[in-house]
């Protein structure tokens, strides 16, 4: 089986693109926060990507900034239930970012279920089991056949944040 791609930066759109299943920049601002950010492509290390950057305050209950994607244009749910986890292309300084999934099934904005991974300066692919998210603020188990949303990142702390996607996809 082929690992379906998510994103390809070669192919993929900006939010000002028509595309109903773009990426969008979340900032902690939806809440208070003044955290701020932007949403760029661009070549990052010879590779087309998009690149999320800005900074993450903890200022006013503040405290992220997400690149996030809407799976399906009309907000339905995708069955990732045939796939092991989600596979990432990223770059950017040394920190810690993390991934957000969230499901039909949750209505809050704040639930979710998270799994954190670490980013280099140089190119990587990161590997990231299904099984080893852990649920945020919900008692719903993940159910892989309701996926809605993807989420990247940066949270729970100050600091300049730069991450570039290449691509995402099922494996």
């Amino acid at each position: 089986m082929t690992n379906p791609v998510i994103f390809d930066s070669l192919e993929s759109v900006l939010p000002s693109d028509g595309n109903p299943c773009r990426w969008r920049l979340v900032t902690d601002g939806v809440m208070g926060g003044l955290s701020e950010g932007t949403l760029t492509r661009e070549s990052i290390c010879n590779r087309l990507a998009l690149r999320m950057s800005g900074r993450v305050s903890l200022e006013n209950n503040g405290g992220f900034l997400q690149m996030a994607l809407d799976l399906s244009g009309d907000q339905s749910a995708v069955d990732a239930g045939a796939w092991q986890g989600i596979e990432l292309d990223v770059c950017g300084p040394a920190e810690e970012y993390a991934v957000h999934l969230r499901t039909t099934e949750l209505s809050r904005p704040w639930q979710s279920y998270r799994q954190p991974f670490e980013v280099k300066p140089e190119w990587q692919t990161v590997r990231l089991p299904f099984n080893d998210f852990v649920a945020h603020r919900t008692e719903t188990p993940l159910n892989l056949g309701k996926l809605k949303r993807i989420g990247l990142v940066a949270i729970g702390r100050a600091f300049e944040a730069d991450l570039a996607l290449s691509g995402l996809r099922f494996y």
